[in-house]
């Protein structure tokens, strides 16, 4: 086997082949273990979801899986109501049943089965930190182990699976050149096949060092044989990362959402073309969920588009994938531009999710910051104002973030963004709210985009009906909901919270009317001693103290904050703000960071327009909104700042409104509006949706609701404004 002045010996190589194919093995059964130990401790939460959910199919349903051949009628005499009563009678139990043969008990047990199967792959395992059940402590901390070793071990494990699969048929190819004797009674051929696997197996051992694969086993194989923690411990670490553990539980338990919804419903011919992107996960520091990786790959294929996923499931996690991904096929320079309000944030998710170079362009310094991005790359974050600073250049991807800031086509931030987007190769709006009030914002937002793969729709797409404008923009286009993705979600409990106006808050809002005051008239009720929508703000806040819960109270007033401010401190919450724009960012990530990390109960005022943008407010479950927004977005942004991936607790939102007045009409222009964007940019089966039908700017919505309430309130004599308040509240 002749061996040149730079060759290993080759018993050496073998030697050294047999050790790392020995260390791949141990850590894919060290983790085969830690998983089985997972699938042990879920096995009976799963059964008894399963139960649960046969307890609720009546027996008729055996007959549809038998296709009507299964005859019920000596079941049901015998007491069994439900799919759960057959599954556990068995086929003896069914049997024993009077006029129950043994064909019939097979089949009733056989078609039971198949059901509490199919029931079994959509149940999900929810984790309840306020009960801490025993053997959800169990699962915690079985999935603590892996969780604990984070996303290197899954690589690790990954790499140790392709090393093993490589490595075995080279050992057994080149073995008879460890032992001079056998080599020697080898044929030609045979030696020249030896000869080549030998010197394989030296490349795929240098190709292993070069990767660090031997030290990442050895670290690996370390993490997952460390002694089960308490379920105590684990339910603690479960709060701080309970989007991790989900990620995990997903995969073992495969109860991965519905694919087409997951995909976003996109066209099948796409969605092929987007499964077969690879996505180059080396430089990020965290677990992608299947739907996040299909975002990724999405964007990297069509290049430019929006991902419109609903607010809470990781859009810029996504983002800092394609970057990853991009980064690691050599691309060097990506510049995000964002509001103010998440500089900071973003900053952050870029360092501890990636191991890209974070290069913030604010303040003072920033065009040094900028010239140094230029020459040295990484990923650089700005604020709209700071991007129209810049001088536009060349990079290698543009990431707008709340990208339905620039749907204004003359504003100059806009107009910053379309110049840079030009000229990137990759180009990513991320928008949980594409379209606030009308069809054409989100057809200017497409327009920003540029992409030739989908030219920006014409009015004439909207109005044919929602279909047919969901068609048009599929190609650029990418929105999951947070219902049909992420199914460990707590709870959401919207509560309307009625009050009745005092006589002194009836004077203040009668005054506002009369002088067309429409800001005045919205926060009138705030505005007297008696408030009675401050009393109840106050017992709320209260009850979620009672409950160990924290809250967030939004408002669109720094007014109405100040009052509610005053009211509070006189509490036990510590009180954090009032958080608004004026509020410099990092300040703004600070106050959110002390009150997330505060032990006690705790309460964190904020303006709409600041605190529901961008920020994570998972450490508050209860959402208390002082009066309605003139955008359903600006509220389902403020909700989904608590209810979001991480979140462990049901999310209960109180929302205060006049039981009179603007509240009502506010009520229900919401309701329309809502009915648009579900048409047209959720997935929907609502075609037949105008979209002129609420096409109308605020300030000629908030004229319209002026004049209303100003002749509503020349009737209140005759007592038909109440009875127009009345139909308005229930919804007519």
């Amino acid at each position: 086997m002749g061996e040149g002045p730079e060759q290993q010996p080759a018993s050496e190589v073998l030697a050294a082949g047999r050790e790392l194919h020995g260390s791949a093995s141990a850590v894919l059964a060290d983790h085969r273990s830690a998983v089985d130990d997972v699938r042990t401790a879920l096995a009976p939460l799963q059964d008894e979801l399963v139960s649960a959910e046969l307890r609720r199919i009546p027996l008729e349903r055996l007959r549809e899986v038998t296709e009507g051949r299964l005859r019920l009628n000596a079941l049901r005499d015998a007491g069994h109501g439900t799919v759960d009563d057959v599954l556990s009678a068995g086929r003896h139990g069914v049997k024993q049943a009077p006029g129950v043969g043994a064909h019939t008990a097979d089949q009733a047990v056989a078609a039971a089965r198949r059901l509490a199967e199919a029931v079994r792959e959509t149940v999900s395992v929810r984790f309840d930190v306020d009960r801490r059940e025993e053997r959800a402590g169990r699962l915690l901390a079985a999935l603590h182990r892996l969780v604990d070793a984070g996303p290197e071990a899954r690589e690790a494990v990954e790499g140790a699976r392709r090393t093993a699969a490589r490595l075995r048929p080279l050992l057994d190819e080149a073995a008879p050149a460890g032992r001079r004797v056998r080599r020697l009674l080898l044929g030609p051929r045979r030696r020249a096949r030896v000869r080549a696997a030998v010197a394989e197996l030296t490349t795929a051992l240098a190709e292993a060092d070069r990767a660090a694969l031997p030290g990442a086993f050895a670290q690996t194989s370390a993490d997952l044989l460390r002694p089960t923690v308490s379920p105590l411990a684990a339910w603690v670490d479960f709060e701080a990362r309970s989007a991790e553990y989900h990620t995990l539980l997903d995969e073992i338990a495969g109860a991965a959402p519905e694919e087409a919804a997951a995909e976003g419903h996109l066209p099948q011919e796409l969605v092929a073309r987007v499964r077969a992107q690879p996505l180059d996960t080396t430089h990020l520091r965290l677990a992608l969920r299947g739907y996040q990786e299909f975002g990724a790959r999405f964007a990297l294929v069509q290049r430019r588009v929006i991902i419109g996923d609903e607010m809470g499931l990781g859009k810029t996690v996504e983002a800092i994938a394609v970057l990853a991904h991009l980064a690691a096929q050599g691309r060097a320079r990506f510049l995000v531009a964002c509001p103010a309000s998440v500089l900071v944030g973003w900053v952050r998710e870029v360092r501890t999710r990636s191991t890209l170079r974070a290069v913030p362009l604010h303040g003072s310094g920033r065009h040094d910051a900028f010239a140094e991005w230029q020459e040295s790359g990484g990923v650089a974050v700005t604020t709209f104002d700071g991007l129209r600073g810049l001088d536009a250049g060349a990079a290698d991807a543009l990431v707008v973030d709340e990208a339905h800031y620039v749907k204004n086509p003359e504003a100059q931030r806009s107009q910053a963004v379309a110049e840079w987007a030009s000229a990137a190769g990759w180009v990513l709006f991320l928008t949980g709210t594409p379209m606030e009030n009308r069809v054409a914002e989100f057809r200017n937002l497409l327009a920003r985009l540029g992409s030739p793969q989908v030219p920006a729709p014409t009015a004439g797409d909207g109005l044919a009906g929602s279909r047919r404008f969901r068609r048009a923009v599929a190609g650029a286009y990418l929105r999951r909901n947070q219902e049909d993705v992420l199914g460990e979600l707590p709870p959401l409990v919207h509560t309307d919270e009625w009050e009745e106006p005092t006589p002194d808050e009836h004077e203040v809002y009668r005054a506002a009317v009369e002088e067309g005051n429409f800001m005045a008239m919205r926060r009138a009720a705030y505005a007297a001693p008696d408030s009675a929508k401050l009393r109840r703000l106050v017992e709320l806040v209260a009850e979620a103290e009672q409950n160990g819960r924290r809250a967030v109270v939004f408002s669109y007033f720094h007014e109405v904050l100040s009052r509610a401010q005053g009211a509070l401190e006189q509490g036990e919450s510590e009180v954090f703000g009032p958080l608004t724009g004026a509020v410099p960012p990092t300040a703004r990530q600070r106050l959110v960071d002390d009150f997330s990390a505060t032990d006690g109960p705790a309460v964190l005022l904020a303006q709409i327009q600041a605190g529901g943008v961008g920020l994570n407010l998972q450490a508050a479950s209860v959402v208390l909104l002082c009066e309605p927004q003139l955008k359903p977005t600006a509220e389902e942004q403020a909700v989904a700042r608590a209810r979001r991936m991480g979140q462990t607790r049901p999310v209960h939102v109180h929302r205060l409104l006049a039981t009179s007045g603007v509240d009502l009409r506010i009520v229900e222009l919401l309701r329309r509006k809502s009915r648009l964007f579900d048409a047209y940019a959720r997935r929907s089966d609502l075609a037949d949706a105008a979209p002129d039908a609420v096409d109308v700017s605020d300030a000629e919505t908030a004229r319209r609701i002026v004049e209303d309430e100003q002749a509503r309130l020349a009737r209140e004599s005759d007592g038909a404004a109440e009875a127009d308040d009345a139909a308005v509240w229930r919804g007519e």
